[in-house]
């Protein structure tokens, strides 16, 4: 039987208490099957593996050892008994709660949030402007000459010693109180100097260092350095310098606009337009986002809502586990991350509270306005944009559709999409 109860508080009527009770016949069942699963692992003496009579396995273990595992078995049940009950729709995973426990039965208490109420006041006639984008000779003059860096080729440098934006290849070790340390090992490791790849001063003391000349550098690591064990510390650094290597600058001849695979791009002209054109364009996604930001900050301010802490919690975790991932791509893991910025998940997780907040405030706010201005995407739209997706990822549809989560997230997408867009009209 389900029970439904609103929770105390009655500032949150979007939080509602859910009890449901398993008894009867299906408890009896659940613990019948918790004890099958117990006879197979249990060891008594004077029986074999799997043969413990039920008697005696209650007499020895007490009955009440199989109602936790008969809980867990119908947890399931419950959780579905309580949707189905209470005719809620949850917005964040709903917690659960054991409230009691016992021969005729289990009760658990499901805690589920339901979207807030939101007001929105005014999303129409707040004369936003988007920002007018150029591209100036300055910006086009910079980014041929990181072009030309970017594909600067490296020569080897017969005579002389180390210089500044030279590339020394070295063989390094690090000892603290005469003992190596971990992590401070390299062969034939490309120094680019000037970097600030190493801790201050092993750069600077490379510099002047001739092939197969052999130094130690006597160093000290940074008080806040990520290490606790050499924070502070005094070290030798014992360098040995293998080769060097010298930038060698290009010119913009026929060779150069071979190596950049450029279409149609085989003069200083045609580069430049190149140039100008990535530039144009990257600065205009740049301003329509930030214009798209712009509105749902301005029109924020016209909304009523009361958010649940648990549904800003969910979208700090979900900016979490991306930002886990971005590290991963990086060969970073987040305990890495940690030891690095001299942080803990704590931290990280409160940097990320005010975009999480932010995030679920826009997302129920175009919700709100969706609904208010009754915008639909119909299924068969749906489908020709997962079609045209697949197609750009290079994707079968049904497996693009499974990684972004279905055809209904497809329809989700669109109709928030259709949203901005009532937005930026609405508001020039």
């Amino acid at each position: 039987m389900a029970k439904e109860k609103q929770t105390k508080e009655t500032t949150n009527k979007n939080v509602h208490e859910v009890v449901i009770k398993i008894e009867g016949k299906e408890w009896i069942d659940a613990i019948d099957k918790a004890f099958i699963k117990k006879q197979k692992t249990v060891k008594v003496d004077g029986f074999r593996p799997g043969k413990v009579p039920r008697d005696v396995y209650e007499k020895r273990f007490g009955k009440e050892s199989l109602f936790i595992d008969a809980a867990d078995a119908v947890l399931q049940a419950a959780y579905v008994k309580a949707m189905e009950d209470s005719k809620l729709i949850p917005v964040v995973q709903p917690s659960v709660d054991l409230k009691s426990l016992a021969e005729d039965g289990v009760e658990f208490k499901f805690t589920i949030i339901t979207k807030p109420e939101v007001k929105v006041n005014k999303y129409k006639g707040l004369n936003i402007q988007p920002e007018t984008v150029e591209v100036t000779a300055e910006e086009i003059e910079h980014e041929l000459g990181h072009l030309l860096e970017k594909y600067t080729e490296l020569v080897t440098k017969e005579d002389g010693a180390v210089e500044n934006g030279d590339i020394a290849i070295i063989d390094f070790e690090g000892f603290k109180d005469g003992v190596a340390f971990d992590g401070g090992k390299g062969e034939n490791y490309s120094l680019e100097i000037g970097s600030n790849t190493f801790i201050p001063g092993f750069e600077e003391q490379v510099i002047g260092m001739k092939v197969g000349e052999e130094k130690d550098l006597n160093l000290t690591f940074p008080e806040d350095y990520g290490a606790k064990d050499l924070a502070g510390a005094n070290v030798i650094f014992k360098v040995k310098v293998n080769e060097i290597k010298q930038k060698q600058a290009r010119e913009l001849d026929e060779d150069f606009f071979e190596d950049l695979g450029m279409e149609g791009v085989n003069s200083e002209e045609t580069l430049k337009e190149e140039i100008k054109n990535s530039i144009k364009a990257q600065k205009e996604m740049d301003a329509e986002n930030n214009y798209i930001d712009k509105i749902l900050e301005e029109v924020s301010k016209n909304v009523e809502v009361d958010i649940p802490e648990e549904m800003v919690e969910e979208e700090v975790n979900r900016l979490l586990g991306r930002f886990e991932e971005q590290m991963k791509m990086q060969g970073i893991s987040l305990d890495l991350y940690y030891k690095f910025t001299n942080t803990k998940e704590e931290d990280l997780k409160a940097q990320l509270e005010k975009e999480a907040y932010a995030n679920v405030l826009y997302r129920l706010m175009l919700e709100e306005i969706m609904n208010l201005e009754k915008i639909e995407v119909t299924t068969e739209e749906a489908d020709q944009e997962a079609s045209k997706l697949a197609e750009q990822y290079g994707m079968e549809k049904e497996q693009f559709l499974a990684q972004f989560g279905g055809l209904e997230m497809i329809q989700y997408d669109l109709e928030m999409r259709k949203t901005i867009e009532l937005l930026k009209e609405a508001n020039k």
